[in-house]
């Protein structure tokens, strides 16, 4: 099964209604959360996980409530709040915006700039004066994690939009307060955050099509499942498996969130997000060792 390529069957395991079924881990579970916590100590690093299996209700929350800095994860919420005020008619996907690269600080309003060399989507930076679509720029926002995408989406949408659509979905203490750096609001502490409990609630909002519409909750899921950052929750699946996710990265934190689709069944919501790891790379080790972990719990070999 291709991740690009949907059919009707995969629609209805994501979207149809949850059925309540008797969780049948048992035992399992606790060896589960056992081998998880074992390998978290052998990191050294401070992990939160949330995950939850959409198929039987079952879940697995360890520090979930840590509330941690939201690095790029919080370019999800902002999709979600594209895909709404294009639903509610305020503009189209297909319409462009002329690509910029000034900005105002929530702090008092004064002008900042991306810089090129610090943003995983250098190429944007030659586009400066020219346009994309809404649609574009949100593909490039989760895919190469955009941040000159996701400023100019976050302008036209409104941090205050995002909140309120959180709200609206139940996720109360995630926060998305601006865009990408903003020196002076970093400086006062006013930083995006969440915890993976939030997260894993905006990643099953999107799995179980309540994030919108169902074809917007599709629509975010294909941008989701082009995502370039594969070396976390994807690198513990089976290679070629559809994975829908976002990661974070930031000095010492390393992040994923993901909605993972194994064949056959319903999918489930995985989340880690990672403090104090020595290097991307070891981050990136880690959370793939943990998604592994789980995957075998749920599709045991």
């Amino acid at each position: 099964m291709k991740p690009k390529k949907w059919s009707l069957l995969m629609a209805l395991f994501i979207f149809s209604p949850l059925v309540s079924a008797p969780c049948s881990w048992g035992a399992d579970l606790d060896s589960l959360r056992k081998a998880v916590k074992a390998e978290i100590a052998r990191s050294g690093a401070e992990v939160s996980l949330a995950f939850k299996d959409l198929q039987t209700g079952e879940t697995l929350f360890i520090k979930e409530k840590d509330m941690v800095h939201a690095a790029s994860t919080m370019k999800v919420p902002v999709l979600i709040e594209v895909f709404k005020q294009a639903e509610d008619g305020k503009f189209g996907l297909d319409d462009r915006i002329v690509i910029k690269n000034e900005f105002h600080s929530i702090v008092d309003g004064s002008p900042f700039s991306l810089n090129k060399e610090d943003d995983s989507d250098p190429d944007i930076y030659g586009l400066i004066g020219t346009s994309l679509t809404i649609r574009e720029l949100a593909e490039r926002m989760i895919t190469v994690s955009s941040n000159l995408a996701t400023n100019i989406l976050i302008e036209l949408v409104q941090p205050d939009s995002v909140m309120s659509t959180l709200e609206l979905l139940g996720i109360r203490r995630m926060r998305v307060l601006r865009g990408v750096e903003d020196s002076k609001a970093f400086e006062k502490g006013w930083n995006n955050q969440t915890d993976a409990c939030d997260l894993l609630r905006v990643m099953e909002a999107i799995a179980s099509g309540k994030a919108g519409s169902l074809p917007s909750c599709r629509g975010m899921i294909l941008i989701l499942e082009k995502q370039k950052f594969r070396a976390g929750i994807p690198a513990g699946v089976p290679a070629g498996l559809p994975v829908a996710n976002k990661t974070g990265s930031i000095t010492g934190v390393e992040h994923d969130a993901a909605i993972v689709f194994p064949p056959g069944r319903r999918p489930y919501v995985l989340v880690v997000l990672t403090r104090g790891v020595k290097s991307s790379e070891e981050g990136e080790k880690l959370i793939a060792r943990l998604s592994e972990l789980i995957y075998g719990q749920v599709v045991p070999h």
